[in-house]
């Protein structure tokens, strides 16, 4: 019925049931892996239901600036961010510093790692990767990250946003999203070699 995004936006301005049902099929999945990263499984939903109010109210104020998909994340974002104020649990950014210098090399100036996959021995820990035992491992990580930790690298490795559009997102300065990522990935790393040692998927 919507083709086009803007026909989907134009539906959801005319209060259409129909064109909010079809943005939810669409968006939903990413607005509910994004809130369980900043504020945990047990009330992403209720922080994703409270995300589609807020846009249901502010829809005809929608200036297309983003894609609509972007502009539901950062709603989401912002209601996250609301509940991790009330219960004392967001993460302070200022106290945030620079990573291990030796572990930011591992990654390149767009956030991939640094040298590429072909370049990295068969016996490695990223070798591992393509292990389903390894991927269910990492994905309990993600979910287990830090608020803003977790959303960074789900916006970054799960929906594959720019790092503009991650600061766009999270209302965050380009350096703090860096900063994120990488402690996001030290911790991932870390993972990753204490499955190859051990078997075992790691919790922390």
């Amino acid at each position: 019925m919507y083709e086009t995004e803007d026909a989907l936006i134009s539906g959801m301005i005319q209060g259409e049931d129909a064109a909010f049902r079809a943005a939810i099929r669409q968006y939903q999945t990413s607005m509910i892996y994004l809130a369980r990263n900043l504020v945990g499984e047990k009330i992403a939903d209720e922080v994703v239901q409270e995300a589609w109010f807020s846009a249901m109210k502010a829809i005809e104020r929608f200036e297309k600036r983003s894609s609509l998909k972007t502009w539901l994340l950062r709603i989401v974002a912002n209601e996250g961010k609301t509940r991790l104020r009330k219960e004392n649990r967001m993460t302070s950014l200022e106290a945030l510093t620079e990573v291990d210098p030796s572990f930011a090399t591992r990654f390149d100036d767009t956030g991939h790692w640094e040298p590429g996959p072909s370049q990295w021995d068969a016996d490695s820990p990223e070798a591992l990767m393509t292990r389903d035992e390894l991927r269910a491992c990492m994905d309990q990580l993600i979910d287990a990250l830090p608020d803003m930790q977790g959303a960074t690298l789900n916006l970054r490795e799960r929906q594959g946003y720019s790092l503009k559009e991650i600061c766009n997102i999270l209302e965050i300065s380009d350096s703090n999203v860096r900063v994120l990522l990488h402690r996001a990935r030290q911790r991932l790393f870390r993972c990753i070699e204490h499955f190859e040692d051990t078997g075992d998927c790691c919790t922390n």
